[in-house]
């Protein structure tokens, strides 16, 4: 039955990490579309009324577009200007880095040291949480996560001795806390000494 849930819970968060981005990509292909219609109907115009010239030329004018900031994205310099991108820009959004670090560990692409699980002392308690990072003077920011949802939740900074790393997958630490908790007795079985 365990296994059941598991690959249940793993088969439906991989299908939603492949279809979602599908998703969003046509929306805004063709609202893209839509927007660069405009440009290229003087030149639908030129063609055939038989086919649809303009969502044609639309499409293949957003394609082209995608292309070349691909090709550019690849070089080094176009590699540092996404980044600064990312920083300046989406840094600034509320929850991009926190939903763009947690899709990056869902998807097993990120190679960050954060996002760790671990058993944070907090009063008299163990309590799931995640190291987001590591100040300089060795403590430890922590995201301690709201059951069951855990993309929202309390930050903490807190001393080493207060945060007790688990050796389990992320995926495992997010599964336990979306299910009230349950699977808690592997987290502490799985914490560091």
């Amino acid at each position: 039955m365990k296994l059941a849930k598991e690959f249940f819970f793993n088969a439906v968060v991989g299908g939603m990490l492949v279809v979602l981005p599908i998703y969003l990509a046509i929306l805004l292909l063709l609202k893209g579309m839509q927007a660069v219609g405009g440009l290229v109907r003087p030149l639908a115009a030129l063609l055939p009324d038989s086919w649809p010239a303009e969502d044609v030329l639309s499409l293949l004018l957003l394609l082209a577009v995608c292309f070349v900031v691909g090709l550019l994205v690849r070089t080094t310099a176009g590699r540092a200007a996404r980044e600064q991108i990312e920083k300046t820009l989406f840094g600034k959004l509320p929850g991009y880095s926190l939903v763009r670090s947690l899709t990056q560990r869902l998807a097993g692409t990120s190679e960050e040291n954060v996002w760790q699980p671990a058993l944070a002392e907090v009063e008299d308690a163990l309590v799931p949480a995640f190291i987001v990072e590591e100040l300089d003077d060795g403590r430890y920011t922590v995201l301690v996560p709201s059951i069951p949802t855990p993309l929202a939740g309390a930050v903490y900074i807190l001393s080493r001795e207060r945060v007790h790393k688990v050796d389990v997958p992320f995926t495992q630490a997010v599964r336990s806390i979306s299910q009230w908790g349950a699977g808690a007795k592997d987290l502490v079985a799985r914490m560091r000494a």
